[in-house]
């Protein structure tokens, strides 16, 4: 009885393993003719765009970090004081908060470029006279310099002198050292200055009567 079932089972014919690739591969190619064509559409031809150069140069002052303590935990915020010029008589400040640093820093970077002020600056390398400019509890004095002698200043003081174009310049500082109000300070006593042209302008009178 055994040996009767095994040739039984022997003769069962096995599905040809070819007729089945055969109808699956028929299946696809008529799903594929079933598809319609894509429209050829018309590419348009990709523009190489050129990175536009930066109208500003920009340098960041300082950097802050607050800390908020909650239920869930700390969570941190930036803020960030940047300054940006054209070395060319043109200089704006700005600050900016975000949870990032990055972000922090463009926040600061379109807030000073909205805040861009003319600078008036002698031979290209001086301020025409001594000024003082306030900011809060911080005091900055700048007084201009013979040739050669370099921007004698330091941190932000120096930043912003840098960026306004200023080569030969004096300066001390005459109160607080907070960094964000020295450098308000700073742009305050440069927005102060004046050529003898803009103050002869201003009076009504020729360069030789104020001379």
């Amino acid at each position: 009885m055994m040996e009767e079932k095994i040739e039984k089972v022997a003769e069962v014919e096995l599905p040809n393993d070819d007729n089945s690739e055969g109808n699956s591969t028929s299946g696809t190619q008529n799903k594929k003719n079933d598809r319609q064509p894509r429209q050829n559409k018309e590419r348009r031809p990709r523009q190489n765009r050129q990175k536009q150069p930066k109208l500003y140069e920009e340098e960041v002052i300082s950097i802050g970090r607050v800390t908020k303590v909650t239920k869930g935990g700390r969570h941190f915020r930036f803020s960030a004081v940047v300054v940006v010029g054209n070395k060319k008589g043109k200089v704006g400040l700005g600050t900016g908060k975000a949870n990032e640093v990055p972000d922090a820093i463009k926040k600061a970077v379109q807030a000073a470029t909205k805040n861009v002020v003319n600078v008036s600056i002698v031979d290209n390398r001086t301020i025409p006279h001594e000024a003082i400019g306030v900011e809060g509890a911080s005091k900055v004095m700048l007084k201009p310099a013979a040739k050669g002698t370099g921007v004698k200043a330091g941190g932000p003081v120096r930043s912003v002198l840098e960026m306004a174009g200023v080569k030969d310049i004096l300066s001390k500082s005459l109160g607080s050292n907070t960094k964000i109000n020295m450098a308000y300070a700073t742009l305050k006593a440069l927005k102060a200055q004046r050529t003898v042209e803009e103050v002869a302008r201003l009076r009504g009178k020729k360069v030789e009567e104020i001379r």
